[in-house]
């Protein structure tokens, strides 16, 4: 996010003229609430309906935040943000209906519930689902969003700012491709931890203490990951501009570029992760 696109979601934000609702505050939905409150929104424009507040939570409706009410405010929720687990959804949506009002956008990141099952209970709503993923709690994340044909665009720009809060955006209007973005991108991180954990099991294969290792392991995931995000340049370019003829770099990617090696299991983990996502619609 540049400096011109932060400060135009804080300006936003921060002159909100309704409310927003959150629904759920587990790691998720606390990431994106500290998210918006980063760029200034008022905790007053916020109301988050949660049954088990942390203290953090507890504390933040001393400045303000409206924790669980029981009735709509006077002003409007401008957008609702249900961030609870997707098998939740069946108790919790009648709670948030009555919140709904003409001007709500109901914003969904429940893994595995369609605009459809959104639009059961909600029929005549503006609806947009969406995927971020955990890197969202550093205001890294990236979310892929899928608007319904009822959402305006003063309503899509809104969710951008309000989801850019955590991270990058990137829209679609293709909802089936929602499941291997959740395979992808919102199951990623975890690929990526394991990496760094057989990195830094592989080292102490090869000899390494097991703390350096591991610390090791870290550093280079992390710094790695942060050239690639920075740089500009692709990823194979970068691998390329790492790899000597006939030196060590190259001697691992012949094991790692195989025909058994990280691409067909990447590949075949993915696909994977694609069907469980298309069952938990079902």
């Amino acid at each position: 996010m540049t400096s011109s696109d932060l400060q135009a979601h804080r300006a936003t934000l921060a002159r909100l003229s309704g409310n927003i609702l959150l629904v759920g505050a587990g790691k998720m939905g606390t990431a994106i609430l500290e998210g918006w409150l980063r760029l200034d929104l008022p905790p007053s424009r916020v109301l988050v309906l949660e049954p088990n507040p942390s203290m953090e939570l507890g504390a933040l409706a001393t400045r303000g935040l409206v924790l669980n009410p029981q009735r709509p405010p006077d002003q409007p929720v401008l957008a609702a943000v249900v961030a609870v687990k997707p098998q939740s959804a069946p108790e919790v949506m009648p709670q948030v209906v009555r919140f709904v009002g003409d001007q709500t956008v109901i914003v969904s990141i429940m893994a595995g519930r369609t605009i459809g099952f959104l639009e059961n209970s909600l029929p005549q709503a503006a609806i947009v689902r969406a995927m971020p993923n955990m890197p969202a709690s550093i205001g890294r994340g990236i979310t892929v969003a899928v608007p319904n044909a009822r959402v305006l665009p003063a309503q899509r720009d809104l969710v951008d700012r309000l989801l850019a809060a955590i991270g990058s955006v990137e829209w679609t209007s293709d909802e089936s491709l929602l499941d291997a973005v959740t395979a992808l991108s919102g199951s990623g991180p975890a690929y990526v931890f394991l990496l760094s954990e057989c990195m830094a099991r592989a080292g102490t294969a090869a000899g390494l203490p097991v703390a350096l290792a591991e610390r090791l392991a870290i550093a280079t995931v992390a710094g790695a990951g942060e050239l690639l995000g920075r740089s500009g340049i692709d990823a194979a370019t970068l691998r390329q501009g790492v790899t000597s003829p006939g030196g060590t770099t190259a001697a691992a990617l012949e094991v790692l570029m195989s025909e058994r090696g990280l691409q067909p299991l990447l590949t075949e983990a993915i696909a994977a992760a694609t069907r469980r996502s298309r069952q938990l619609a079902e």
